[in-house]
């Protein structure tokens, strides 16, 4: 069993390059990312950990499903299919699905979130 770590902090994570590395759009900010995989592997068909973003606003397109929860921080989601928008803070979550394209305004110095990954779903 795993808990969720919620004293994280950046340092406590590796660096995983910028957004643009993950295939994101950086539209402000540095887009400097951290993570941390602590279930499976991310080439696997699921996996789970956690994933960091300094402030910034940026474009993805969901390679995988998702469910994640805020471990830190405060960021808006906008569904540019849909234009649906949401803020989630601290221990509030959501889920996503493969394919959908949102735009992030991560609100806080950081974010931190933890997440399970699912490329198929059964």
């Amino acid at each position: 069993m795993q808990k969720l770590n919620k004293d994280l902090n950046l340092t406590d994570l590796d660096s995983w390059g910028t957004l643009v590395d993950l295939g994101s759009e950086v539209l402000s900010g540095n887009g400097k990312c951290y993570g941390k995989v602590t279930l499976g592997n991310p080439t696997e068909n699921a996996h789970a950990g956690y994933f960091a973003v300094e402030k910034s606003k940026f474009r993805m397109t969901y390679p995988f499903n998702e469910q994640a929860t805020v471990v830190k921080g405060r960021v808006t989601l906008t569904n540019e299919g849909t234009g649906e928008q949401q803020t989630f803070n601290e221990g509030e979550s959501w889920m996503v699905t493969k394919g959908t394209q949102v735009l992030w305004q991560v609100e806080s110095d950081y974010f931190i979130k933890h997440y399970f990954a699912a490329v198929e779903l059964a």
